[in-house]
């Protein structure tokens, strides 16, 4: 089976590196990326193209899918307490300035 061959992977499969794709095109990432990386997630998550018959393989892993939310945050995670505290402050009193 020559590389990128895509049919040893299930109709649900690909509906899933579909639906991946689409959502990688939104935010920019150009369609060739955005189709390897769509692929990869699919592999991750039902580990690789699956058999006929029935109960094959092993189970779904959707922590491919729920990672990249957790990604987000992290910068100001490792910003002191002190500069968020001043930082959040200061958002306050322009919210509050504005209001006004």
């Amino acid at each position: 089976m020559p590389r990128g061959d895509k049919s040893s992977y299930t109709d649900k499969q690909k509906r899933q590196a579909e639906h991946i794709e689409e959502g990688y095109e939104k935010r920019g990432v150009p369609d060739r990326e955005a189709e390897r990386r769509a692929w990869a997630t699919v592999n991750k998550e039902t580990h690789g193209g699956k058999k006929s018959g029935s109960g094959r393989g092993t189970r779904e892993d959707h922590s491919p899918s729920r990672k990249g939310g957790k990604l987000g945050g992290k910068a100001a995670a490792k910003r002191p307490a002190a500069a968020r505290s001043r930082s959040a402050k200061k958002a306050a009193r322009t919210r509050r300035r504005r209001a006004a």
